[in-house]
């Protein structure tokens, strides 16, 4: 048996410039953190005494013949890549809600790699666990995705990531000091709309402006956003400047896609506004999902009750990244 921890993320400044249609053309800038809130796979060798070669248990449970039967896309691209045809049960363990804008789904392929990696005694590098994320969501599952998800999941920490025109991702730690993250989380608040979506059904509109140079100019001032939002946590200035840079991020991303918001959604971030939040914006792709908002102490409890319907998910930064929590070498 072997079981990995791959934190989920959050994305504060850039997101949508980490999609291939932007960063393959003018290069792209993310500024994302892991959190302490996890995908967990375990994976065992099936004995002899079973009627199945594969079982994949998440929100439902196969069970199939063979690997090609899968319908769950991850699981079966994962073993494909490995060239595994059979012979192994897989469990998914989310901490928070799936399709909700954390990377559980990056986060989940990158879990599921490494412990693939592990079965075969084989050591492999943070780094390398991205790029085949990457290319399995990419490639074989055809999943529209960005890349900053998968390098977050697997190396964890408060990065500035770059996306460069030639494919080359640069994950730079952030130089910002403990107390100043500590003054930072203090300052946010994760809530969960309640709404579960897959990014395809967000994503191909944005996809196809993207493509077009339509949203070029407002995908340039969201890049731009990033060194800004790392000069401000760098500092000792005052952090309201990154809840509003999140407010400025917020709106420019809503121009991307007819789909990124909703009239609730936009109700919701407005009634936070006026009960004293300062900025933030909708994680992932967005149309549901969960709600970041950067709010001062004091006016912590204001929002919580302005938005009570709202169910709140405490989180910290971790620094991390995916690990390998247990391995039984005797039955792997």
């Amino acid at each position: 048996m072997i079981i990995t921890q791959t934190p989920l993320r959050i994305s504060f400044l850039g997101g949508g410039t980490d999609y291939p249609e932007y960063y393959l053309k003018y290069g792209g800038e993310t500024l994302a953190t892991s959190i302490n809130q996890y995908t967990t796979i375990t994976i065992h060798r099936l004995t002899q005494f079973v009627d199945y070669r594969v079982r994949v248990h998440y929100s439902h449970l196969e069970s199939a013949g063979k690997v090609d039967d899968v319908q769950h896309s991850g699981a079966r691209e994962c073993l494909r890549f490995f060239g595994i045809e059979g012979g192994l049960e897989t469990y998914y363990a989310d901490d928070l809600p799936a399709r909700t804008g954390l990377g559980s789904s990056s986060a989940a392929t990158v879990g599921l790699l490494h412990a693939l990696h592990a079965m075969k005694g084989e050591t492999v590098s943070q780094e390398q666990l991205a790029k085949e994320a990457i290319h399995v969501e990419r490639e074989m599952i055809k999943d529209r995705v960005g890349s900053q998800d998968q390098y977050i999941s697997a190396l964890g920490g408060f990065r500035h990531l770059e996306f460069l025109p030639d494919g080359t991702v640069r994950a730079e730690r952030v130089p910002v000091p403990r107390e100043r993250l500590h003054d930072l989380e203090k300052r946010l608040l994760l809530l969960y709309t309640g709404r579960q979506r897959t990014a395809h059904e967000v994503l191909d509109e944005q996809a196809e402006r993207t493509k077009a140079g339509r949203n070029d100019a407002d995908l340039s001032e969201l890049k731009g956003l990033v060194k800004r939002g790392i000069e401000v946590l760098s500092g000792t200035g005052d952090l309201a400047e990154f809840g509003s840079l999140l407010h400025h991020g917020w709106e420019l991303k809503r121009r991307l896609s007819s789909k990124v918001s909703t009239p609730q959604i936009d109700e919701l971030y407005l009634c936070a506004r006026e009960a004293g939040a300062v900025g933030g914006k909708l994680l992932g792709a967005g149309s549901g999902g969960f709600l970041l908002l950067f709010v001062e102490p004091e006016q912590r409890e204001h929002v919580r009750q302005a938005l009570a319907e709202l169910k709140e998910a405490p989180f910290a930064f971790e620094e991390h990244g995916s690990r390998i929590i247990f391995n039984d070498a005797r039955n792997p």
